[in-house]
């Protein structure tokens, strides 16, 4: 069976994200941390730096948490059922579910996105989502087998996410097309049903990007909890989910000349986020004022912003600076020399 610790990674890492945004991310954290007490032992900024790109960064800060957990609590082994999974940080139903499964061959009803459409359209499941997942879970925990419940999780997930697709599902080639209720009586494509979205709230803010003459950013690491916790960012104005910060440069971080650069979008789960980014080059001030590089503030160079934990709409704000800043460094071919 595959290890405790690979499962419990790929599960956190693939909630959801795709397989193929998450294969590099896995093979990463394996490399730098290859168990889980390594992980348990590193440092946390490090941690964050290697998610950085990959989002939902709660995520990264309750790997670590869980980590040290298992570290120090439980001698490096994780907890081999569902109960006691579900007593680590990070892990829910489904987590617990698919590691108990798939790593210790226990047989538990596993439900993730793939699963509840499979599941939805076979019995032809009305209710809409989420609502639905008491329904369809029991569902699933009926038809589990109590040999080898891992692979028969695992061939689910891999049909759904290969024939019982969102669109166009491949019901030709499907082995459960014979007793699949939506395919006789309705349009597959329509399951699992869902409630009507709510259209997302837009929030606005600004960013504040300041480059020194080497080239160097000033950057800053965000407070441990919240949205974006622990990352790191460029200084801006406090907004959240359900509140705007001032897009002006009345909020500032400190005098300077602030050019506008105009606004970049980022989309969060639950809501739009639109920022101001202002840019300023501020070297002459530092020498008559002080540098602002206090605290929990630092200049960053410039050659090594990609490697720090700077979450998407921050590499986004930066980038709409600074258009270069991200942009792979052009390699000079040698010219051919005559011998």
């Amino acid at each position: 069976m595959p290890r405790p610790y690979d499962v419990w990674l790929s599960e956190v890492m693939l909630q959801q994200t795709t397989v193929q945004a998450v294969k590099p991310y896995f093979e990463k954290f394996l490399r730098l941390w290859p168990e889980v007490t390594d992980l348990a032992r590193a440092d946390t900024e490090e941690v964050m730096k290697a998610w950085a790109g990959l989002g939902y960064y709660a995520r990264a800060r309750n790997l670590k948490k869980c980590a040290e957990v298992v570290a120090t609590q439980h001698g490096g082994i994780f907890p081999d059922t569902e109960e006691g999974l579900k007593t680590l940080p990070g892990i829910g139903d489904y987590t617990a579910a698919a590691i108990a499964a798939i790593a210790f061959g226990r047989r538990s009803a596993v439900l993730d996105g793939n699963i509840e459409r499979v599941f939805s359209r076979l019995y032809r499941v009305e209710t809409p989502l989420p609502a639905a997942k008491p329904e369809l879970r029991a569902l699933v925990g009926e038809m589990t087998p109590e040999e080898r419940p891992g692979d028969f999780a695992q061939g689910l997930m891999d049909l759904g996410a290969t024939i019982c697709t969102p669109k166009r599902p491949a019901c030709a080639l499907c082995p459960l097309n014979e007793d699949c209720l939506a395919l006789k009586t309705a349009d597959p494509e329509t399951f699992p049903r869902k409630a009507a979205k709510k259209e997302k709230p837009v929030r606005v803010g600004a960013a504040f990007v300041a480059i020194r003459p080497d080239g160097s950013v000033l950057l800053r690491k965000r407070g441990d909890t919240g949205l974006l916790g622990g990352m790191t960012e460029v200084p801006g104005t406090e907004w959240t989910a359900r509140i705007d910060g001032d897009t002006t440069t009345a909020s500032r971080p400190f005098d300077a000349e602030w050019e506008a650069c105009g606004a970049i979008i980022h989309i969060f789960t639950h809501f739009e986020l639109r920022l101001s980014v202002y840019r300023a080059n501020v070297a002459a001030r530092f020498e008559r004022n002080g540098d602002p590089a206090t605290g929990n503030a630092w200049w960053e160079a410039a050659e090594t912003l990609k490697d720090q934990a700077l979450p998407t709409v921050m590499k986004k704000a930066i980038a709409q600076a600074i258009p270069d800043a991200f942009r792979p460094a052009r390699v000079t071919k040698p010219r051919n020399v005559p011998t």
